[in-house]
């Protein structure tokens, strides 16, 4: 596939645990006289959407339309979060819950390394996500496409419900998945757990014939049409009724694979939204991830940068 399709028309509606990513770089020169721990004199900080945030803009990077539906504190961060989606033309429905902070993930970095990660996050309180819901019903006519994307922080307590009324409006349902218990995620279309998600639930395998064995079984179980497992070096597979299909990575250099997942379901979505077949959306998906890996953090691949890649393919 050497031209990617008009993603314009792909109207997408986004569901989960959003977060702040902040970061803060410094250069590192000194051990601290206080604990054998490093010495990171902050030079500068950056602030980055993250979660099913950060595949909201994933999506709006590459054209498509999307709708970000989760739930924020009533906080400076949740502010933030807003102010930084809109920026990227997401339409964001971010539901204030005032009992908790906005969940914030602060990364020190120094000489380009992760040195430490802080994490500020609370579950949110049910008269909210009962909110949530009730809107949900509304946006879902309005999208080709429900993305549920679960970090396990509670803003998808509802997600059995959600996924019966997508199912009830005809709606493709891409899940990426979260915890050793997939029955909530039972009736999606497709499920996109990585490689140690993967190893959670159905086990260590050993040999490849396993693996497809395992992940037959899991998708049967869940009712969905395919399974899409991201393998890091070892590219993605998708298992459908029909068989296995591999695709190997395509890597350049790999910088840092966190909110690869958020990429590839996010280019999935845009391209089965834009009426693209499942292996098709997944050769994509999987292009895309070799571009996202070689930046730092939670990061997108605008659409010039896929097109470019794609007509350089033999």
């Amino acid at each position: 596939m050497k031209v990617l399709p008009d993603l314009s028309k792909a109207r997408l509606l986004v569901v989960g645990d959003v977060m702040l990513d902040r970061y803060w770089f410094g250069d590192v020169s000194r051990i601290s006289p206080e604990a054998p721990v490093p010495v990171v004199k902050v030079e500068r900080t950056e602030e980055r959407p993250g979660g099913a945030a950060n595949v909201a803009r994933n999506a709006t990077a590459l054209g498509a339309q999307v709708t970000l539906l989760s739930v924020v504190g009533d906080d400076e961060a949740g502010v933030r979060l807003r102010e930084l989606v809109e920026a990227e033309r997401v339409v964001a429905s971010l539901h204030k819950d005032a009992s908790i902070p906005t969940t914030v993930k602060l990364r020190v970095i120094g000489r380009q390394q992760q040195l430490l990660r802080i994490d500020f996050e609370t579950l949110p309180s049910h008269e909210v996500l009962a909110d949530k819901l009730a809107e949900f019903e509304s946006l879902l006519a309005d999208c080709d496409v429900l993305v549920l994307s679960d970090y396990g922080k509670g803003g998808l307590a509802h997600i059995a419900k959600m996924i019966e009324l997508a199912r009830a409006a005809g709606k493709i349902i891409l899940v990426d998945p979260k915890g050793d218990d997939y029955s909530r995620y039972h009736g999606a279309t497709l499920v996109t757990p990585n490689r140690s998600e993967m190893r959670e639930v159905v086990g260590r395998w050993a040999s490849e014939q396993d693996l497809t064995e395992r992940a037959q079984a899991l998708r049967r179980e869940l009712g969905a049409a395919a399974l899409l497992l991201t393998r890091s070096e070892d590219g993605m597979s998708l298992y459908q009724e029909s068989g296995m299909l591999h695709e190997a990575a395509k890597a350049r250099e790999v910088f840092d694979v966190s909110g690869a997942g958020d990429t590839v379901i996010a280019a999935l979505a845009a391209m089965l939204a834009s009426g693209a077949a499942l292996p098709q959306a997944m050769h994509v998906a999987n292009c895309a991830a070799g571009i996202v890996v070689g930046k730092l953090g939670t990061a997108v691949v605008q659409r010039e940068e896929l097109q470019a890649a794609l007509a350089q393919e033999k």
